[in-house]
């Protein structure tokens, strides 16, 4: 028989604080934001990913339910409020993710900057994963922000390559992706891909084969969740053992570390995942 998927809810404490701590702050998650189905299990063990740059963003991505249309200006106190967020919470790894930008003339990478900067200064020993937008593929956005002081550099190619231009935003491309994780140069990097969309399993090995040749160190792969009827819907459900067989051929392909769960999204147990890549990287060199 095969196995349902199952959410833990956690009613602790921690929730409670991790919510306060997010609303007296007026910081985004994009737990709230995009409906991650594990937002109960992250807050309940005191971890959120914040999502900088507001909660509106300037792609339509057929997949996604965060808001769409003309953001707000930036916020030049939001680095503060983060770096505050992330001592209160007293986290020692932290997921900074964004909308995209596509308003502003350099997409946001100066604003990124300004964040994990501020983060580490107020908390030194924090280890910082940023989720990143493609910055339109400007390379010289990529590197500003990894320079910054980035731990691990995340950016999604969410799909196949065959499927890119009716999952993703015009303005998104699978080449574009792949571009912005091959310069990504000297930081753990990693990419995720959600299943579901209609994707056949050749065309699933050829993306994680791309991945990986870029220098792709974190996979995770997830099933796609359809959030409402205004999002495409989902065409085929993987079960446990395809997660599973897949898991084994990635680690065969030379991934540090992988992530392969129905519920999986990028930042879930990324501690976890990058601790596993950094000793992988140890044991094979």
């Amino acid at each position: 028989m095969e196995k349902k998927v199952q959410i833990t809810v956690y009613e602790n404490e921690n929730f409670k604080r991790v919510a306060e701590i997010v609303k007296t702050k007026s910081i985004a998650t994009v737990c709230e934001e995009a409906l991650c189905p594990n937002i109960m299990e992250c807050w309940g063990s005191g971890t959120a990913t914040f999502m900088i740059m507001g909660s509106i963003c300037t792609r339509g991505c057929r997949f996604c339910y965060v808001l769409k249309g003309k953001p707000s200006p930036l916020d030049d106190e939001e680095p503060k409020r983060v770096a505050e967020a992330v001592k209160e919470m007293k986290l020692d790894y932290v997921v900074i993710t964004s909308v995209d930008r596509d308003d502003l003339p350099d997409r946001g990478a100066q604003h990124f900057v300004n964040v994990v900067k501020t983060v580490k200064e107020l908390n030194p020993s924090v280890i910082v994963e940023v989720l990143a937008p493609d910055f339109r593929g400007d390379i010289n956005s990529v590197k500003k922000v990894i320079n910054a002081g980035v731990d691990v550099f995340a950016h999604n190619i969410e799909t196949v390559r065959r499927l890119t231009p009716i999952v993703r935003d015009p303005r998104a491309s699978y080449e574009q992706s792949l571009n912005v994780l091959k310069y990504a140069k000297n930081v753990i990097k990693k990419s995720s891909i959600l299943l579901g969309f209609g994707e056949t399993w050749d065309e699933i090995i050829e993306t994680m084969r791309d991945l990986r040749s870029v220098g792709v160190n974190i996979l995770v792969l997830s099933q796609y969740m359809r959030p409402s009827r205004k999002q495409l819907e989902v065409k085929k459900r993987y079960t446990f053992e395809e997660f599973r067989k897949l898991e084994e051929i990635a680690y065969s392909m030379g991934f540090s570390a992988v992530v392969s769960l129905p519920l999986a999204r990028t930042s879930y147990k990324a501690k976890e995942a990058y601790f596993k890549a950094i000793e992988n990287a140890k044991s094979n060199s």
